[in-house]
């Protein structure tokens, strides 16, 4: 009787998590995948999700945070996301300063991408607070500086009698 030896086993070292993260890539960017390939993408998102809630603090730090921390980690920029999750640049700059929440359906992309669990980035955090529009219009000037607003008197000429 030989002895079977596993491809993978569960994760003990940050060596070994980063490894498996490279297999996943790999395997997630084949055209078309084999029911043997579709088990060890799962067996390993398994591992590596196992990894981060056992080894990472992710109650501590925002979605947000968390996922530049992710960007950075894997020397991915934003543009990468957008080409390779159908999320729009305008929507993924938005979220990723703090203007607009993310949605389920963005949740889920960005989790599937990054290869985390959903529950890490779905949690609240706090958006940045946008000037109204009349604060950021200038008011319109003429050439000698004079506001072209309507003055008192020149309303009261333009009412009917």
């Amino acid at each position: 009787m030989s002895e079977q030896v596993l491809k993978y086993t569960v994760i003990k070292t940050k060596t070994q998590y980063k490894e498996y993260i490279k297999a996943l890539e790999k395997l997630d960017e084949l055209e078309e995948s084999n029911k043997e390939q579709e088990d060890e993408i799962e067996l390993l998102t398994l591992l590596i999700e196992k990894w981060d809630q056992d080894h990472n603090t992710f109650n501590d730090v925002d979605p947000i945070t968390l996922i530049r921390s992710l960007m950075t980690e894997r020397a991915v920029r934003p543009i990468d996301i957008v080409h390779n999750s159908g999320v729009s640049k305008s929507l993924l700059s938005d979220i990723l300063n703090y203007k607009k929440a993310m949605s389920k359906e963005v949740i889920r992309i960005l989790a599937d991408y990054f290869k985390v669990s959903q529950e890490i980035l779905n949690r609240p955090y706090a958006l940045k607070k946008n000037k109204p529009q009349h604060q950021l219009r200038n008011k319109r000037t003429n050439k000698n500086n004079r506001s072209t607003t309507p003055s008192k008197t020149l309303k009261r000429r333009l009412q009917p009698s």
